[in-house]
């Protein structure tokens, strides 16, 4: 029998104890190790590609919907979400059929939800999980909708970057570079994949392989192909290609 290798993510070493005292009656459990912030988290997530995560909603800083929507590259880990008692949060758990579990939580619907997870791997149904998932985290408010923070590699280990401090991203292949204070870091996403997480009041596609901060343009020239030199504040020079031109004035209440 495979193992369900399993990550434990509480802010509370109380709530992961409990749930570690839970998980120790089903011997198809591989407990990978628990994670006490969303950082943390994402971090572990990325590094050991766990089967399954038992993840609280409530967390400072990164809640349980920010680490989600920071996991790139990759299907996502399956979930059970526990949380305390947030109307919002229970309705959107409800309205999408994803499991959640109240604290303080009761060994007999923690059972119930392990076994919906066991009928999920058994019968190979990750991806229609997969789509209720992003269902959810669209279904979100603009506030929670919208990714935060990315969660990068480099030369120390994983480093979480700030969506609003980064000028730039550049398509690179199966990847986007990005572009931040004058550094550079790589992702592991295609651009439409990012962009779809991006707040379009925020961030704006310029051309196929640029998405640039709106915060960041600095000036916009014209040029006699028809494209528009966008100038940033850094001084970099991208291009608005004519494709994206028409919605990037509407966007920016640039005059034609």
């Amino acid at each position: 029998m495979n193992k369900i290798r399993t990550l434990v993510i509480d802010d509370e070493p109380l709530a992961r104890r409990g749930v570690r005292h839970l998980l120790k009656s089903e011997p198809d459990i591989e407990i990978l190790g628990e994670c006490g912030d969303g950082l943390q988290a994402v971090e572990e997530i990325t590094a050991q590609t766990p089967d399954l995560i038992l993840l609280d909603i409530q967390m400072p800083e990164m809640d349980g919907f920010a680490v989600l929507q920071a996991l790139t590259g990759g299907r996502p880990p399956l979930v059970i979400f526990i949380t305390a008692y947030d109307e919002f949060a229970l309705h959107a758990f409800q309205a999408h059929a994803l499991d959640y579990l109240l604290k303080p939580v009761k060994p007999h619907l923690f059972k119930v939800a392990l076994d919906r997870v066991r009928a999920v791997l058994q019968f190979q149904q990750t991806h229609a999980f997969e789509q209720k998932l992003q269902a959810l985290l669209h279904s979100l408010p603009d506030n929670k909708r919208f990714v935060e923070r990315l969660m990068v590699r480099t030369a120390g280990g994983m480093q979480l970057l700030p969506v609003h401090e980064i000028d730039w991203f550049e398509a690179e292949g199966d990847y986007v570079r990005i572009h931040k204070s004058g550094k550079k870091y790589l992702l592991r996403e295609r651009m439409n994949g990012l962009e779809a997480r991006l707040n379009p009041q925020k961030f704006l596609r310029i051309h196929r392989s640029a998405i640039v901060n709106i915060d960041r343009i600095h000036a916009m020239q014209p040029r006699t192909n028809g494209d528009y030199a966008v100038i940033l504040t850094s001084g970099a020079q991208l291009t608005l290609s004519r494709t994206y031109r028409e919605k990037a004035f509407a966007i920016l209440q640039y005059p034609l």
